[in-house]
């Protein structure tokens, strides 16, 4: 094994290079045998490398180049492409999309609502090793603990959001993160995508936990067609929007990008989690796999503020441009939820073949007709499915619960913010 300290005794060292083993060659003429280097030649050499270094370039000249660069320097370099250049901005000069106002200048913030999201997101602040996954590890091992339906529902869910909090981190910070700008806004986009990294931990720890196939667990958004589905839907919205030429700034490109916004926002992370989340949390009721439910609880916590956010985005965007809005676009980002319900139902109907946990796929179907209405009034859209109701109300009691109650009562969790950490 290498060991650094073998590189630093001695630098001018060479190591020994063992003599490859000669090959006879009868024929081959005999080669004249090379002079010796001399020992002034030897001398000239290291006199060199003293005045040279190691970079080949005298070292008395590197910091007057490194003068010279600094006196060159262009202060004003790349203001060029902003509007305001390098005066202090207005609020009136932010906008969500397309503006050209300094974004490293975070204040006067023009959106308070998106600063108060990132204040109250890294108040909610969690890890995934907090929660005591001891029940659900011996409830998993146990024969008789759980159903073959308990297990596929757990199974599926880990399976499905081990990969869809990757796709949506992905689609935050290849995607959207450019494309926003207001700076308040961005704020909250790096919280975002830090809590996507938070979930996809907190799966990995629970499937860790539970000494699950990873590799089966994993590729399920690649081999379950239930979960396929979901993920290659999810994905064919952001292709358009991760290609470093997508710029924004015409009728067609702004639509492109409020387009990903929806899918995001309103779909994956507005319909999609929603089967799964009750499945689990249901389960986390019934006092079975708590540690798994409480993850969860934490996570559609997060998952709701992301929501709420986003609809914010997409109607502040509306607002600003109202000509992206047609009758045209409506109809097809109404099409859009609709088929993510579609996916969603079809997901229920796989994951649940029978009744289970107080639930069964009709309920559900209800339940996603419910969310769905939701979603569409959410920016202003006609709800596709009168009269639907919400079968499950206990969901939004553990949305709205406190982060340091605990909804399955199995602990009280009081979390630290950066603030009260003590560094003694």
């Amino acid at each position: 094994m290498l060991n650094w300290d073998e590189f630093h005794e001695d630098d001018t060292a060479t190591a020994e290079v063992p003599e490859p083993r000669k090959v006879p060659e009868p024929q081959k003429a005999p080669q004249p045998a090379t002079a010796p280097v001399t020992e002034p030649a030897v001398e000239a050499k290291e006199a060199v490398r003293e005045s040279t270094g190691h970079y080949g370039v005298a070292d008395h000249n590197r910091l007057a180049r490194a003068r010279q660069a600094l006196e060159e320097l262009d202060v004003a370099a790349g203001l060029e492409e902003l509007e305001m250049g390098a005066a202090r901005i207005q609020v009136d000069d932010k906008q969500m999309i397309n503006a050209r106002a300094d974004l490293n200048q975070l204040v006067p913030f023009k959106y308070e609502w998106a600063w108060q999201k990132y204040l109250d997101g890294s108040a909610n602040h969690w890890m995934p090793q907090e929660v005591n996954m001891n029940a659900d590890i011996a409830l998993w091992k146990s024969n008789d603990g759980l159903t073959a339906d308990e297990r596929r529902i757990v199974e599926r869910s880990l399976g499905y959001f081990s990969t869809a909090d990757s796709l949506v981190a992905n689609n935050l910070v290849l995607a959207l993160y450019r494309l926003i700008t207001n700076p308040e806004c961005r704020q909250y986009l790096l919280r975002q995508a830090f809590e996507e990294a938070i979930h996809t931990h907190a799966y990995q720890y629970c499937v860790e936990s539970l000494g699950m196939d990873e590799g089966e667990v994993f590729n399920m958004y690649r081999e379950v067609p239930s979960v396929a589905a979901k993920s290659a839907w999810s994905l064919k919205h952001t292709q358009s929007l991760a290609r470093p030429d997508f710029h924004t700034g015409t009728v067609e490109t702004d639509q492109e990008l409020l387009r990903n916004l929806i899918a995001f926002y309103c779909v994956t992370e507005g319909i999609f989690f929603y089967c799964g989340f009750s499945q689990i949390l249901s389960m986390g009721r019934r006092n079975k796999m708590t540690g798994v439910a409480e993850q969860f609880q934490y996570i559609l916590r997060d998952e709701s503020m992301h929501l709420n956010f986003g609809v914010d985005m997409i109607n502040q965007i509306k607002i600003e441009n109202p000509h992206l809005w047609t009758p045209e676009f409506q109809d097809e980002v109404t099409q859009m939820i609709l088929e993510g319900t579609e996916l969603e139902i079809s997901y229920a109907r796989d994951t649940m073949p029978r009744g289970v946990l107080g639930m069964n796929a009709a309920i559900m179907e209800e339940y996603l007709h419910f969310i769905c209405n939701r979603r569409l009034a959410q920016i202003g859209l006609k709800e596709q499915f009168p009269g639907a109701q919400n079968p499950f109300p206990w969901m939004s009691e553990i949305i709205d619960l406190r982060k340091e109650k605990n909804f399955f009562e199995t602990r009280v969790t009081e979390y630290q913010v950066g603030g009260a950490l003590s560094w003694d």
